[in-house]
Parts: C-alpha cells; structure tokens; sequence
C-alpha cells in the first residue's frame, strides 16, 4: 500500500459516520508542517496568515507552538474581532476603507494596543483621520514597500501590484509623513514578494519554464535583499525603534529570513499545503487540508460522478485553480465539463472501482479559500476524528 494509499484508508476511516461534503485538516500532517516553516524561519518568528487558516481553533493551536508569533490579517472586520477574541498582535496586510472599522479601533485602548493598519499613501491616514468619530487613540501602523522586480528601465514589471513605494525615498517619505502625523505611530514595515513566495519553480512537464522562473527568482531575491535593506535604513533614521520588517511567504522562508534586514517572516499556506505548493524545489509539505465529496452516479465505465466540486481558487483563471481530485490516485476531470457547481464527473479506471456513496478526496488550489465552503473543519489524528471546530464561515463570518 502506498503512503497516499494509507492516508485514503484513514480518512475514510475517521469519516466513515459522516456524510461528505466534509472537509477535515489532518493534525498530524499539519504540525510536522509547522516544525517545517520553523526550521526553514532560521530562529526567526513566524507571523501566521490568517487568510490561508480561516479557522480560529487552529490560529490558536499554531501560534501555540514556538516559533509563532503573531497574525497576518486580511481585512480590518477580522482584525477586530480577532482582537476581541484575544489575539493581542494582529497586523492587518492591506489598507482599508472600512470607516466602521477604523471607528471601532480608534475608541477602543485595547483594540488600538493590538492591532496595526497597513498604509502606502498619506490619503489613507486622511480616511482613517475622518473617520475617527472623536476616537482618540493612536493608531498603530505599518508602510507596505513593492516587491516587483523592475527590468529594463521599468518597462518589464515581474511581481504583483500592490503598494505604489518602491524606492528607499519613497517609503521614507510616507514615513515622515506618518512620524509628523498627530494619533499615528509608524511601528513596522512589509513587503511580500509574491513572485518567489507564491510561484512554484519546478512545474511538471514544463522544464524550461522552470528554469526560467528559477532564474528570475533568484534575481528578484538579490534586488529586493539590497533594496530592503537600503528601505529600512531610511526608515529608521524617521523612526528608530521601528517595531518589526516583516517579509517572506511559505515560497521564500529560508530566503527571507537570510536577511538582516526583516525580523519576522509572513506565512500560512505552508500548514494545509495546498496544490498550488506542489512545485516547489525549495521545500515539501504534507498535504492536511482536504475535503471529500461523495459519488452520487456511475454514467459508465470508468466514470463516476460526484455531488458538487466547482470550488475554484482565486487568481488568473485557469486549470491549476482547481481543486485536484487526490484520492484515490488516478481520477481526472472531464476536459469537456471540469469541476461543476452541483455534480463533477471524474474519469479514469480506478473510477470502476467505486461505490455509489464513497468518498472522494480534493486537495484545493490555494489553503484558506476552502473553508469559504465548510461551516466546519473535522481534526483528525490517526484514523480518527478527535474534534470538530468551525471555520470563520462557521462563526458566521464571510470577510470578504
């Protein structure tokens, strides 16, 4: 029996009284990828991504380990309420346009004291000025720099487009700004580089583009090391005792915590592994996070269908933002009809050999996306489940 084999066996198992849809999180798998971003984190703490969790019960479990400190938010909704939930270091990695929200942080000592906002254009502090509603208390905040790897004169743009600060000047700038900005207080610095982070360099069948990305990541981590650091000096003759240099993604720990400069390293994907982790020459993970849908026909030989499935990933469209069926080995979609809204057919002659109400396990494309679709996360340890916990869906939150 082979190890993924084993992995079937036990899940279907642990899951044997429930009914699927149903989506589990495999403990074992996901702490030995936790001491596997430490490892790689080089004495460095980890901020935990709350995006790929979205599940309170393991933010609490994974930042429970050492090496982990810290959480990465998404929206300011959930860096609030995480707050109140008592997570006491909450840094919100995108600016915001929630007046609400910046209400609520600006009139609450407690709030204020544990969450700080994301910021690369003093007209956000002119938002977040105007929506105070008489608050008075100092908002904590942190200067995003553009990772992009600019070629050519700038003509050639590799690296998502996120912060409009790309040069040592221009973050010192904002950060003046910030320094001489009364109810501020510049405490830390960001800078996801989501193409060496989040691309994988080693695709199967597809050598050439493997290489090339290889290439160009490396080139990317010599630029923006040098960078960076030339940032954060500037930075810190505004502001001395900067808090934190936050960087890095599950793609780049090792890479990023080389650095001098960055202090923490970004990560969460890296403890469900999603596919889109797969093509990695730098790391492997363990699979943890899965669901499993059940066979509802058998249109013919090697056929079987299964209800529901059309749970794509977010990013450019394409076939690697699918989810792919996992276990058992050997099933496919049907090029003509993919993953579907409410039945997914799948192909291939391990398909003869299953029964009209068995499980078929799908790893998604990306980690925390799938508990958008499940109220609730199964835990399991060894071939059974010790707990049931609720994703952020579950509480009754949809953040975005």
């Amino acid at each position: 029996m082979t190890a993924r084999a084993a992995d079937r066996a036990r899940y279907d198992r642990a899951t044997a009284q429930l009914d699927a849809p149903v989506a589990i999180v495999d403990l074992d798998a996901f702490d030995a990828n936790a001491d596997d971003l430490v490892r790689r984190a080089g004495g460095k703490p980890i901020r935990v991504a709350s995006k790929s969790v979205r599940c309170r019960a393991l933010l609490e479990r994974v930042l429970a380990r050492e090496g982990f400190a810290g959480i990465m938010s998404f929206t300011l909704a959930e860096s609030l309420w995480l707050a109140r939930s008592g997570f006491d270091d909450v840094l919100l990695a995108y600016p915001s346009a929630d007046r609400a929200g910046y209400a609520e942080l600006a009139a609450d000592p407690k709030l204020a004291a544990a969450v700080t906002v994301m910021v690369d254009d003093p007209a956000q502090l002119d938002l977040i000025d105007a929506a105070r509603a008489g608050g008075g208390e100092v908002v904590r905040v942190c200067l995003e720099l553009d990772t992009a790897l600019k070629l050519l004169g700038g003509r050639v743009r590799i690296g998502a487009r996120r912060s409009p600060l790309h040069s040592p000047a221009q973050v010192a700038e904002v950060a003046r700004a910030v320094a001489r900005r009364p109810g501020f207080q510049l405490v830390g610095i960001m800078a996801y580089e989501g193409h060496v982070a989040g691309v994988g360099d080693a695709v199967a069948g597809r050598p050439l583009r493997s290489r090339a990305v290889r290439l160009m990541q490396a080139a990317a981590r010599r630029e923006l090391a040098a960078r960076r650091a030339a940032v954060v000096r500037a930075v810190r003759e505004v502001v001395p005792d900067l808090e934190f240099v936050n960087g890095g993604g599950t793609g780049s720990v090792q890479h990023t915590a080389a650095e001098d400069a960055v202090t923490e390293i970004a990560a969460g994907s890296g403890l469900y592994v999603p596919r889109l982790f797969d093509n990695y020459t730098s790391f492997r993970g363990r699979p943890a996070a899965l669901f499993a849908l059940p066979v509802v026909r058998r249109p013919g030989v090697g056929v079987v269908t299964v209800l529901g499935g059309g749970y794509p990933a977010s990013g450019a469209p394409g076939a690697d933002r699918l989810p792919v069926p996992y276990l058992p080995e050997g099933l496919r979609y049907d090029p003509q009809e993919g993953a579907g809204e409410v039945q997914t057919p799948l192909l291939g002659p391990v398909a003869d050999d299953l029964l009209i109400g068995d499980k078929v396990w799908f790893r998604h494309a990306k980690a925390g996306e799938l508990c958008e679709r499940f109220d609730t996360l199964r835990l399991v340890e060894g071939d059974a489940v010790t707990a049931t916990v609720p994703t952020y869906r579950g509480e009754g939150h949809t953040f975005l």
